[in-house]
């Protein structure tokens, strides 16, 4: 089967969507499909205002039909709604083909971090993009019981996974820090609420791995922390696995797979008890979720890390790719 993925978010940007984007597609060729993944780098784009590293497409319609008509996928999905999912949107309609999308990222929440937008506004905006889809996607139980009492429609569960051949226990000697390290892991943005973290009274050290627009100011305005900026591969894998807690501030995000490449290295999380969080971690077993968050960190230094290994190694990248592999739509007929 050849399989087309349209996406806004890919290399060489870093996060969460790219790399499940990535590790699936993968998986889907190694099953035996032709997967072609069509981004922003095939066309002309421009900083997105207030996130320079992320590109948005300039003017993609003739080039997506080219796409189109050249590969000829018999399925088609689209996996965000910036300039470029919507694009693909249209043509798609235009064809009368069927397409499948998928619901990685609180949008209305993140705008609303950075703009006094009525969160209502972006939903119905985002209502209206995924209602033309065979199949909305979504990543756990709380995000399709969140958006089916916002009146989406045709939602089905994807899961996420991890490389447990990367993302294991090792020496934490790594680290030269003062222990217990807390580490955080993600974009330096207004909407990772990484500052949560930052301002908690921690005995060792705090550790953030990232970049992002925040990330000059977040330096200046906590001189104590420690900023690693970017890390990637074995280096990123060998900084967490030598901490000693994962802390996810985040209240915004979807699933929070550094969550599970955390727990697959052996480190209970320490988050708020919201949508990711609650779908992720094993309260009081592989992590900590409590309103106070820093209650939650000192509590997670006194669980087992074998236990937050077990727990993610359940998560693999081909199970999840099987369930998107089964949830996609012919394009035509």
């Amino acid at each position: 089967m050849k399989v087309a993925i349209v996406t806004d978010a890919w290399a060489p940007q870093t996060n969460g969507v790219v790399t499940t984007l990535r590790r699936t597609a993968g998986c889907l060729e190694s099953f035996g499909h032709e997967v072609r993944v069509l981004g922003p780098d095939a066309f002309r784009s421009v900083p997105c205002p207030t996130y320079p590293e992320i590109r948005l497409s300039l003017q993609p319609g003739r080039g997506l039909s080219r796409f189109l008509d050249g590969f000829a996928p018999d399925t088609v999905h689209v996996a965000t709604e910036g300039p470029l999912g919507l694009a693909a949107r249209r043509q798609l309609r235009r064809r009368r083909w069927h397409f499948t999308t998928s619901y990685h990222t609180q949008f209305p929440q993140y705008l609303r971090a950075r703009a006094p937008l009525p969160v209502g506004w972006s939903y119905a905006a985002l209502r209206w993009f995924h209602s033309a889809a065979s199949r909305v996607m979504v990543n756990t139980p709380h995000v399709r019981d969140e958006l089916a009492a916002r009146g989406f429609r045709n939602l089905v569960h994807w899961t996420r996974g991890v490389d447990t051949t990367l993302f294991r226990p090792r020496d934490k000697g790594f680290l030269d820090l003062p222990r217990p390290v807390f580490v955080c892991v993600g974009r330096v943005a207004v909407e990772k609420n990484i500052e949560a973290f930052l301002a908690l009274d921690l005995p060792g050290s705090k550790l953030v791995v990232g970049g992002g627009p925040a990330l000059e100011q977040m330096r200046r305005r906590y001189p104590e922390a420690h900023f690693t900026g970017y890390r990637y591969g074995e280096e990123l894998a060998a900084t967490v696995a030598a901490a000693d807690v994962f802390v996810f501030p985040s209240l915004t995000d979807t699933f929070g797979l550094v969550m599970l490449e955390a727990m697959a290295c052996g480190l209970p999380v320490a988050a708020f008890p919201v949508t990711g969080p609650l779908d992720v971690v094993e309260p009081g077993v592989t992590g900590i979720l409590d309103t106070d968050l820093r209650k939650a960190a000192l509590g997670a230094l006194d669980l087992d890390p074998a236990a937050c290994t077990a727990q993610a190694r359940r998560f693999t990248w081909e199970e999840a790719s099987r369930q998107f592999e089964a949830h996609l739509v012919p394009a035509r007929g």
